[in-house]
């Protein structure tokens, strides 16, 4: 235990917590508890940042102080049953959170996922009318209130497996009455959920038919739409596609140039498909994260690793594109990169609510080691939305946990189906997950 955390309980600071949880070990994936995202050999390391047989205290939806059990327990008979939860054993992780999400859309498109299967490419159905302005005809169709009943049963599926935290993107909508209304549902999931939820502007990701051939055009009009859409309290950060499919750099970086202007983090869809300096343009703006990442340079790395832009990548998309080109995981390492694991849960290439899912793919699919995935989805994922007080079991983090029936942290990437979640807190309050 590192003294640095540790306080003295005594009877004036023991009447003062809201919950306690004892006889608990911790993945706190903090670095006063000896996590190291690079395995820094200059540095004592302990896997998970794991602290077994602890005690934690919250007080107004805080943690204010992590120990021993045996710290705690004379303590106890201070508070009633249901101020105490006895972990028995169990293991209990940060609250997960899914840093890159579409879950807010219209429709469905398992017909592509036909196509795809018959050999169709994703440039293919995107030339066809399909892909994302597919997507955007049937989201400015439905109200909503069939917008928010169609999402809800995504986000109520991340919950079941621990996720206290979403970021929810726009971008189905392409002019501004949709882009709202996407924004105003992504809001209102979370207050009904009470659930953290950070909204994204992505007007920039297709061009609507109504602009076929006038991109620069279309632009501009994301440009103005974004400081009416944050003047209403809807945007918490701006993204792009930046891509050979979408738009060039030096049309993201008009969005960006606006972004900047009203104080906003920027982030960016880059090199899936092939590299056109996306990842170097997101880390000049200082981004919060650069996503997908398969066609990454290490020149870019580089860039990424100056502007401590985090690495968000999704396996999901890899797995249901059946890609081939494997993000530079090693160069990512060496440059010691952050790196981010998400669902980005979407109606044509990640059809995936399952961040364990995701998780146990960034395993197989990109070898990335349990500790890595999980840290991803936990403390790297929160920097990747800006959260300081999220992603660490940490004092004065905020009481986002997830409590599992698990006999080592590892087991959360390793099993596929089997969901170990025995609750989730947020912001101090215990809550069911299913």
């Amino acid at each position: 235990m590192n003294d640095s955390s540790e306080q003295t309980l005594d009877d004036a600071n023991m009447t003062s917590f809201d919950h306690i949880i004892i006889n608990a070990n911790l993945a706190t994936f903090s670095k006063q508890y000896g996590f190291n995202s690079y395995n820094d050999s200059q540095e004592k390391s302990t896997p998970y940042g794991q602290l077994e047989n602890a005690g934690i205290c919250i007080k107004d939806g805080k943690i204010i102080w992590i120990g021993t059990h045996e710290q705690i327990k004379p303590h106890l008979s201070r508070y009633q049953n249901d101020q105490m939860t006895d972990a028995g054993g169990n293991w209990i992780t940060p609250g997960l959170i899914d840093c890159h999400t579409h879950l807010v859309y219209g429709g469905n498109r398992s017909n592509e996922f036909e196509a795809r299967l018959q050999g169709a490419s994703y440039q293919d159905i995107a030339a066809q009318g399909g892909g994302i302005v597919s997507t955007v005809s049937a989201t400015r169709a439905a109200n909503q209130e069939a917008l928010f009943t169609q999402s809800e049963k995504r986000l109520l599926a991340l919950i079941k497996e621990g996720v206290t935290s979403i970021e929810i993107k726009s971008g189905y909508g392409l002019d501004l009455d949709t882009e709202r209304k996407m924004l105003k549902v992504a809001r209102a999931l979370g207050d009904k959920h009470n659930i953290h939820v950070s909204t994204t502007y992505l007007a920039a990701h297709a061009l609507p038919p109504e602009y076929k051939d006038c991109p620069d055009d279309y632009i501009e009009q994301v440009c103005q739409w974004l400081p009416i859409l944050h003047s209403e309290g809807l945007v918490d950060a701006v993204d792009g596609f930046c891509e050979n499919i979408a738009f060039t750099p030096e049309q993201i970086k008009r969005v960006f140039d606006v972004a900047r202007s009203l104080d906003l983090p920027v982030k960016l869809h880059s090199e899936q498909l092939s590299n056109i300096g996306a990842s170097a343009l997101v880390a000049k703006y200082q981004g919060l994260s650069s996503d997908h990442l398969e066609h990454l340079t290490e020149d870019d790395i580089k860039k990424m690793a100056a502007s401590n832009t985090v690495a968000v990548l999704l396996p999901g998309a890899f797995y249901t594109l059946r890609d081939t080109k494997l993000p530079p995981i090693e160069a990512l390492r060496k440059h010691q990169v952050p790196i981010a694991i998400s669902t980005d849960c979407n109606p044509g290439t990640s059809p995936l609510t399952s961040l364990l899912l995701a998780m146990n793919m960034g395993c197989t699919l990109f070898y990335l080691t349990p500790e890595e995935v999980l840290s991803g989805a936990t403390v790297h994922a929160a920097q990747a939305l800006g959260l300081a007080k999220k992603g660490r079991i940490e004092v004065g983090c905020d009481a986002d946990l997830a409590l599992w029936d698990i006999a080592r942290p590892a087991d959360l990437a390793y099993q596929m189906g089997l969901n170990t979640i025995q609750g989730i807190m947020i912001e101090g309050q215990w809550r069911e997950t299913v």
